[in-house]
């Protein structure tokens, strides 16, 4: 394990006005412990699990790899001070680290591919070949499965996004090769019941007022998913009276 903990220190919020001091799940000062080098951030949408994910790396001094906002009319002056109020604890040396979003990999992809274009050695980062010959989802494992071989923590937001179930046991079994080998820790957003089971995860689940340890058999992605292929009808509606309403999660 190179992170131990990260402490959201929520008592010294300066506002709980303005994202992301609202954030539900950080309600109370708590501390996230990490037991295992594959940790899910699970919730959802508008949790915070991803926000909370940019401020431990912008805390851990990671570079971040966003496309130029456009539109400031509504500019919150907040928004990126997360990391104030968030402290992280090594377990020796700070390692170098990255965070990953499916969203911006084709910028990512282009800057690597024209970095290779000036220095062909390059191409061997991520699996020597130009990125955007690739498929989406291909591109993505490709880098992966390059990058994530270095000693780090990598941090991935959403990763299943461009990625087919397939494509997601792959990843599992990278995970699984990752974590034998001892070099890399993960901490993960996700939405995929798939990557979920990835066996002996750690799952901390964004639920007011404070983000707590639950079991993949607990997680409402879990029962949501196993309940709606069990019966679709009764989620769609289809031959079914209107009154009845999807199985609560």
């Amino acid at each position: 394990m190179h992170l131990l903990n990260v402490k959201i220190h929520s008592d010294r919020f300066p506002s709980r006005r303005f994202y992301p001091f609202n954030i539900q799940a950080m309600d109370e000062p708590q501390e996230l412990v990490f037991h295992r080098p594959v940790v899910f951030f699970l919730g959802e949408n508008g949790s915070g699990k991803s926000t909370l994910l940019e401020a431990i790396a912008r805390r851990c001094g990671i570079t971040l790899c966003d496309r130029p906002r456009r539109h400031l009319a509504h500019n919150n002056p907040f928004e990126t001070r997360l990391q104030d109020y968030v402290s992280a604890t090594w377990s020796r040396e700070k390692v170098p680290g990255s965070l990953f979003r499916a969203e911006t990999f084709r910028d990512l992809g282009d800057l690597f591919d024209d970095v290779a274009l000036c220095d062909p050695g390059r191409l061997q980062y991520h699996g020597g070949q130009i990125l955007n010959t690739l498929s989406h989802g291909q591109g993505i494992l490709s880098y992966l499965s390059h990058r994530c071989r270095r000693k780090g923590l990598y941090l991935l937001d959403e990763p299943e996004a461009a990625l087919s179930p397939a494509s997601q046991i792959h990843f599992l079994k990278l995970l699984q090769r990752f974590e034998l080998e001892g070099n890399a820790q993960f901490i993960i957003t996700t939405h995929s019941p798939i990557l979920l089971a990835y066996p002996g995860a750690q799952i901390l689940s964004f639920e007011p007022p404070r983000i707590r340890e639950v079991a993949y058999e607990q997680t409402a992605h879990y029962r949501l998913y196993t309940q709606f292929l069990l019966n679709p009808a009764a989620f769609m509606g289809a031959g079914q009276d209107e009154s009845m309403h999807p199985v609560t999660v």
